[in-house]
């Protein structure tokens, strides 16, 4: 018994492993997609329903922080990949629909803008 105890106390005293954030120059790439989202005026489906970008950029908030947390992500197509293509629950892709033109998968829209916010920040750093 005294053993098991032991075990329980050292088990619940033990460190809780807590991951990074992702690096500035990620989280930057990060922030401005889900800006881009959130101001686009397309609409964001997840498992069958549709929610406006605020919505979107808030719940891939939240799972972004998870995947923090478990130090799963490093990179902007880390996020996308892991966090920002499909429910985790469902299995499902995340989809994203714009005025006028088709639903298209999140993952797609989500890189062809990671693309734009990195050709927009080349053209404007110093040569």
């Amino acid at each position: 018994m005294r053993t098991v105890l032991t075990s329980l106390v050292l088990f619940l005293l033990a460190p809780v492993a807590t991951g990074a954030p992702l690096p500035p120059a990620s989280r930057a790439e990060v922030d401005a997609l889900l800006t881009r989202l959130q101001s686009s005026g397309c609409e964001f489906n997840r498992n069958g329903s549709w929610y406006a970008g605020a919505d979107a950029r808030a719940h891939l908030l939240k799972k972004l922080d998870y995947l923090e947390g478990k130090d799963l992500v490093k990179t902007a197509e880390q996020f996308i990949e892991q966090g920002a293509s499909g429910s985790s629950m469902s299995g499902k892709p995340y989809l994203v629909r714009c005025a006028g033109k088709a639903p298209v998968e999140s993952a797609q829209w989500l890189k062809a803008e990671l693309q734009a916010v990195r050709s927009a920040r080349a053209a404007s750093s110093p040569r």
